[in-house]
């Protein structure tokens, strides 16, 4: 018989338009060959029936929980005199702990695997029942990246980010097996015991995300969740930054921004020979309509899912020091690294002008992340990790 694994999160892993959505549901179709899976999943949004359907079809027995946006609100407004991230007060409402006391009380779990800091309230009392916390990325450490560029907003950034610091290391006791995405993000957890924090990766299917002989319309792609101030920054960088560069001499160039929930500044990059699309139902269209990726990331944390799926796809990727951190990739062999403008400006004249350097970068990284990233792998890796505790 299967053991019970309880797990939280703060969003609905369904649809797969956020990293943390991804990591989650892909742990999900591994885990339930592992245990007995109960899903209770908190909702700031309102979810689809369909998309509720196909989350069932991994995990039957799961629960949404409604947040009130009122209660939201006012708890943001009440944070202001707290101590706890605002994060966390966002996503915590009596009412929903309640009700996941009940599911818990019900489901008589064996283990308890939480999703981020945002959701550790919820079941951080439960000293007798084994749990884990995916801490994912050092989330103060990507709210410290964002400080400069949070205009008007730089003290409330300020104030999260030193609230941060202190709830990751005081929620770590709280729990008794902790995961993150990456060494790079461990070490950012400043927490006397944070070498026991088991490195549990995202992974790559590398026979979904294949090759195709799509018609390449374009020379450009960015992919991501378009209301994400990191993917914010980076195409208004690439906009703004590397095509007046490049027009110089590829006056033609196109770009092909894709992902959901563009944002009014996004939108307002749209220009000629600059395409926002918007969500798309299949992103492997948009990975095989473009010659090469661009994920210039100059803030934020985690290591990166559109790098990984891009790879996999064969598409040569240009990407930043700050996102290769997590990723590890060579310079020249896997990926090509920039940092400024002209940097990328430069890569990206060189893969449009050496069949044989395009060549070099698709093949190798498609082989690079199919050797170093599984999900598979990396689910079992957890699944023993929570095993330990049973």
């Amino acid at each position: 018989m299967k053991k019970k694994l309880f797990i939280i999160s703060s969003r609905v892993p369904f649809p797969l338009d956020k990293g943390d959505k991804l990591r989650l549901f892909h742990q999900l179709r591994y885990l339930s060959d592992h245990f007995e899976i109960c899903l209770c999943s908190l909702d700031d949004t309102k979810v689809s029936d369909a998309h509720l359907t196909e989350l069932k079809k991994v995990v039957p027995n799961t629960h949404v929980i409604p947040l009130k946006k009122g209660r939201i609100y006012l708890n943001l407004l009440m944070g202001i005199f707290g101590r706890r991230p605002y994060q966390v007060y966002y996503f915590f409402q009596r009412k929903s702990q309640q009700k996941i006391d009940q599911i818990i009380k019900d489901f008589q779990p064996d283990h308890i695997y939480c999703q981020l800091l945002r959701a550790a309230e919820y079941v951080k009392g439960y000293h007798n029942i084994s749990k884990t916390i995916d801490y994912q990325d050092a989330f103060s450490k990507g709210i410290e990246r964002r400080i400069e560029t949070a205009s008007w907003l730089k003290s409330i950034f300020r104030s999260e980010h030193k609230r941060l610091l202190k709830y990751e290391n005081l929620i770590f006791d709280y729990f008794d097996k902790h995961t993150i995405i990456s060494e790079e993000d461990r070490n950012f957890i400043f927490h006397e015991k944070r070498n026991e924090i088991r490195v549990i990766p995202n992974g790559i299917d590398s026979n979904f995300f294949t090759p195709n002989d799509i018609e390449k319309k374009y020379d450009l792609l960015f992919v991501g969740n378009m209301s994400y101030a990191p993917n914010v920054d980076s195409v208004t960088f690439i906009v703004k930054e590397i095509l007046p560069l490049l027009r110089k001499t590829y006056p033609e160039i196109k770009l092909l921004i894709a992902g959901a929930n563009p944002s009014a500044e996004v939108k307002k990059l749209e220009e000629k020979n600059v395409e926002i699309s918007g969500w798309i139902e299949d992103i492997r269209d948009a990975y095989g309509s473009a010659k090469i990726f661009l994920a210039p990331m100059r803030i934020g944390s985690g290591l990166q899912n559109k790098l990984l799926e891009a790879m996999s796809m064969e598409l040569p990727c240009i990407t930043s020091p700050l996102a290769n951190k997590s990723l590890k990739s060579t310079d020249g062999n896997h990926t090509i690294i920039c940092e400024t403008a002209e940097e990328n400006a430069d890569a990206i004249s060189r893969l449009l002008s050496s069949e044989t350097l395009y060549k070099l970068i698709s093949k190798n990284g498609r082989e690079f992340v199919k050797t170093n990233f599984s999900w598979k792998k990396s689910v079992n890796e957890l699944a023993d990790l929570i095993n330990e505790e049973l």
